[in-house]
Protein backbone atom coordinates (compact mmCIF):
# COMPACT_ATOMS: atom_id res chain seq x y z
CA UNK A 1 0.00 0.00 0.00
CA UNK A 2 0.98 3.47 -0.77
CA UNK A 3 0.03 6.89 0.72
CA UNK A 4 -0.52 9.62 -2.14
CA UNK A 5 0.14 13.59 -0.95
CA UNK A 6 -0.99 15.79 -3.38
CA UNK A 7 -0.63 19.63 -2.42
CA UNK A 8 -2.51 21.68 -5.12
CA UNK A 9 -4.50 24.58 -5.97
CA UNK A 10 -7.74 25.05 -3.64
CA UNK A 11 -9.48 25.77 -7.18
CA UNK A 12 -8.50 22.36 -8.34
CA UNK A 13 -9.89 20.19 -5.62
CA UNK A 14 -13.55 19.66 -7.93
CA UNK A 15 -11.83 18.37 -11.06
CA UNK A 16 -9.69 16.19 -8.49
CA UNK A 17 -12.16 14.67 -6.94
CA UNK A 18 -14.11 13.86 -10.27
CA UNK A 19 -11.24 12.40 -12.17
CA UNK A 20 -10.85 9.99 -9.22
CA UNK A 21 -14.34 9.28 -9.25
CA UNK A 22 -14.12 8.36 -12.50
CA UNK A 23 -11.51 6.20 -12.32
CA UNK A 24 -13.21 4.38 -9.24
CA UNK A 25 -11.30 5.75 -6.79
CA UNK A 26 -13.31 6.19 -3.50
CA UNK A 27 -11.68 7.41 -0.55
CA UNK A 28 -9.98 10.78 0.13
CA UNK A 29 -9.39 12.89 2.53
CA UNK A 30 -9.00 16.95 1.90
CA UNK A 31 -7.12 19.38 4.48
CA UNK A 32 -7.12 22.92 3.47
CA UNK A 33 -3.61 24.30 3.72
CA UNK A 34 -1.37 27.48 3.59
CA UNK A 35 2.51 27.38 2.29
CA UNK A 36 4.84 28.11 -0.40
CA UNK A 37 7.51 26.54 -2.79
CA UNK A 38 10.36 27.81 -4.29
CA UNK A 39 8.53 31.18 -5.05
CA UNK A 40 8.21 32.58 -1.45
CA UNK A 41 4.78 33.96 -1.45
CA UNK A 42 3.06 36.07 -4.08
CA UNK A 43 3.48 39.66 -4.79
CA UNK A 44 0.57 41.96 -6.14
CA UNK A 45 0.00 45.52 -6.56
CA UNK A 46 -3.27 46.99 -6.03
CA UNK A 47 -4.14 51.19 -6.15
CA UNK A 48 -0.25 51.78 -6.47
CA UNK A 49 0.78 49.80 -3.69
CA UNK A 50 2.36 46.40 -3.14
CA UNK A 51 1.26 43.53 -0.81
CA UNK A 52 3.23 41.04 -0.41
CA UNK A 53 1.80 37.31 0.69
CA UNK A 54 4.37 34.84 2.36
CA UNK A 55 1.72 32.24 2.46
CA UNK A 56 -0.77 31.05 -0.28
CA UNK A 57 -3.89 28.64 -0.15
CA UNK A 58 -3.80 25.37 -0.97
CA UNK A 59 -5.23 21.95 -0.62
CA UNK A 60 -3.67 19.12 0.62
CA UNK A 61 -5.26 15.97 -0.77
CA UNK A 62 -4.33 12.38 0.62
CA UNK A 63 -5.13 8.72 -0.31
CA UNK A 64 -3.79 5.30 0.92
CA UNK A 65 -4.09 3.22 -2.44
CA UNK A 66 -3.09 -0.44 -3.44
CA UNK A 67 0.47 -0.44 -4.91
CA UNK A 68 -0.85 -1.47 -8.37
CA UNK A 69 -2.96 1.81 -8.82
CA UNK A 70 -0.43 4.69 -8.22
CA UNK A 71 0.47 5.47 -11.25
CA UNK A 72 -3.20 5.44 -11.81
CA UNK A 73 -4.49 7.83 -9.76
CA UNK A 74 -1.43 10.04 -9.32
CA UNK A 75 -1.62 10.51 -13.10
CA UNK A 76 -5.30 11.50 -12.83
CA UNK A 77 -4.01 14.08 -10.29
CA UNK A 78 -1.65 15.59 -12.30
CA UNK A 79 -3.63 15.56 -15.28
CA UNK A 80 -6.79 17.43 -13.06
CA UNK A 81 -4.82 20.09 -11.10
CA UNK A 82 -2.43 20.87 -13.97
CA UNK A 83 -2.64 24.87 -15.15
CA UNK A 84 0.86 25.15 -16.59
CA UNK A 85 1.50 28.31 -14.33
CA UNK A 86 3.97 27.99 -11.42
CA UNK A 87 2.15 27.01 -8.33
CA UNK A 88 0.40 23.41 -9.67
CA UNK A 89 1.39 21.66 -6.61
CA UNK A 90 3.04 18.98 -5.77
CA UNK A 91 2.67 14.55 -5.77
CA UNK A 92 4.84 12.83 -3.26
CA UNK A 93 4.04 8.69 -2.49
CA UNK A 94 5.27 7.26 0.32
CA UNK A 95 5.01 3.11 1.73
CA UNK A 96 2.00 2.17 4.19
CA UNK A 97 2.99 -0.38 6.12
CA UNK A 98 -0.59 -1.29 7.78
CA UNK A 99 -4.20 -0.08 7.99
CA UNK A 100 -6.37 -1.39 10.41
CA UNK A 101 -10.18 -0.70 10.20
CA UNK A 102 -11.29 0.43 13.67
CA UNK A 103 -14.84 -1.40 13.72
CA UNK A 104 -14.06 -4.57 12.56
CA UNK A 105 -10.56 -5.17 13.05
CA UNK A 106 -9.54 -6.43 9.29
CA UNK A 107 -6.17 -5.14 9.06
CA UNK A 108 -4.28 -4.66 5.25
CA UNK A 109 -5.58 -3.41 2.11
CA UNK A 110 -8.81 -4.60 3.08
CA UNK A 111 -9.12 -2.00 5.89
CA UNK A 112 -8.62 0.76 3.24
Amino acid sequence: MKKIEAIIRPAKTGDVCDALNKIGHPGIMITEIEGHGKQKGLEQRFRDKTYRTEFLSKAKLELIVSDADVEKIAGAIRQAAFTGNVGDGKIFVYPVDDAIRIRTAEQGEVAV
